[in-house]
């Protein structure tokens, strides 16, 4: 049996975690099929492709749950945030990066890695018993094959849902004489003005005919597959319409904290906005447009917003399938199959959604498997962290799951983006005055003791396992 941890693909997840083992000492062989094996939503072969968008989201870590997370993984060395810091790209209050430059950058650090090994192949099942530890971390777009042989081990199919991508639109083919530049509120983020988004209006009579174009607009059709749910964070534009037709004016179109530069009277009814794809600016990405639409309908609908009048596109959106495990019921705390010692799983497939969530659990799934292989103890991360509450979640935090019932098997668990819900509860209920607080107060105080009670626990957790290791 050899002393190397295996990876089974090469995105954020997986990536994270050969970085987190390799830095630890253990020697890691990183598998990833593309281009061997393609899929349908990725374009390169590079490591850490980005497919669904560009953005980590926002980078507060004093009042947003994914901030923290972005906090945590910069104090654990990750990789995926140092690269995402060297890449980034203006976008108001969160973190986007340049794709191409992102990918690139990760891909260059893993390869310069003397403990990691890349080996370009597809791997088709189940690990062989001479691989030590192995870690599957093949997000939501996991091969047939090997989708059928976790499948197998697990007693159980997977459950899956549909995920779906945005357009990117050239920039120079967006009528600047009708949108204008500016982020929500005007909020200056990292690497940011407050200009951040460009912003389209649409008046009532243009936001109701895009709704019924949207609604009677001819969809991509998935036969079987047309029974697995959306995942609600990242629903087709057009699903989102079927909903109700103000729902979009309350979500990816909402007007709220923006003027029309070239007309600063007059409010707008509903907003469209792109946000930087890459840092040169020449494309950009519509935010919250992810689509099923046929590619000819794209085109022809979202020309009929005001400035995407000649809009040439760079990508047209699409939708794919995601697959993920039922975790509460499958992994242990170390995400680790219950049913199997040594194999691990991290990322999307484990049940985490996002970018960022993804390179946690990958994070973590490595720091496991590679104090295994070094004889080392595991130390849980305190679940008042971001990255303790997602694993806690993910692994035995979610409330539907009572592992004694034959009734209640967690068939409710779903994907879940870091969130304050996932913390522990704090009450605060005056401030530093004594001061009754109430509403949007009450709760901003909150966000803002649960993301410190959060950093300082993860500061001490890095540290208490630094000089553990230290003292071995």
């Amino acid at each position: 049996m050899d002393n190397k941890l295996h990876i089974i693909g090469g995105g954020l997840a997986g990536s994270e975690a050969a970085w987190a083992a390799a830095n630890l000492g253990v020697p890691v062989i990183l598998h990833e099929m593309r281009p061997v094996r393609g899929t349908p939503a990725h374009q390169t072969e590079g490591l850490a492709e980005l497919v669904c968008s560009n953005s980590f989201r926002s980078d507060d870590a004093q009042t947003n749950a994914v901030g923290v997370l972005h906090a945590e993984l910069r104090l654990a060395g990750s990789l995926v945030m140092a690269m995402g810091d060297a890449n980034q790209v203006p976008a108001g209050g969160a973190l986007a990066v340049d794709r191409d430059g992102f990918s690139r950058a990760v891909t260059a650090a893993l390869e310069a890695h003397p403990l990691i090994e890349i080996v370009r192949e597809e791997v088709d099942g189940l690990p062989p018993s001479d691989w030590a530890k192995t870690i599957i971390a093949t997000g939501p777009l996991t091969s047939p094959a090997l989708t059928e042989a976790i499948a197998a081990a697990t007693g159980e199919t997977s459950l899956s849902f549909f995920d779906a991508i945005a357009p990117i639109v050239h920039f120079d083919s967006i009528d600047m004489d009708i949108a204008w530049f500016q982020s929500r509120y005007d909020k200056v983020g990292p690497g940011g003005t407050g200009k951040d988004y460009i912003n389209c209006p649409l008046d009532k009579t243009q936001y109701e005919a895009f709704v019924d174009a949207l609604l009677s607009g001819e969809k991509a059709s998935f036969k079987d597959w047309e029974d697995v749910p959306y995942f609600d964070g990242c629903l087709p534009i057009e699903v989102m319409a079927e909903r109700g037709r103000e729902t979009l004016r309350h979500g990816p179109m909402k007007p709220m904290g923006l003027t029309n530069a070239h007309n600063p009277s007059v409010k707008a009814y509903a907003v469209v906005q792109l946000r930087h794809d890459n840092a040169l600016g020449t494309l950009h990405n519509m935010v919250g447009f992810q689509t099923k639409l046929k590619h000819g309908e794209q085109a022809r609908i979202f020309r009929m917003i005001p400035g995407l009048a000649n809009a040439e596109f760079a990508r047209l959106g699409g939708l794919h399938r995601n697959t993920y495990l039922n975790s509460p019921k499958l992994l242990d705390e170390t995400l680790q199959l219950k049913a199997r010692p040594g194999l691990r799983f991290a990322g999307q497939i484990t049940g985490c959604e996002g970018y960022v969530e993804s390179a946690s659990i990958g994070l973590l799934a490595g720091r496991f498997a590679a104090l295994e292989l070094l004889g080392r103890p595991c130390p849980l991360p305190p679940v008042t962290s971001a990255i303790g509450a997602l694993l806690h979640h993910i692994t035995s935090g979610h409330v539907s799951y009572d592992e004694d019932s034959t009734s209640n098997t967690g068939r409710s668990f779903q994907p879940m983006n870091v969130n304050f819900g996932l913390f522990p509860a704090i009450d605060i209920d005056r401030d530093a005055d004594g001061r009754k607080l109430r509403g949007k107060e009450k709760s901003l105080a909150r966000k803002r003791a649960m993301a410190a009670r959060a950093l300082a626990d993860w500061k001490t957790w890095l540290d208490d396992t630094r000089l553990q290791q230290a003292a071995e």
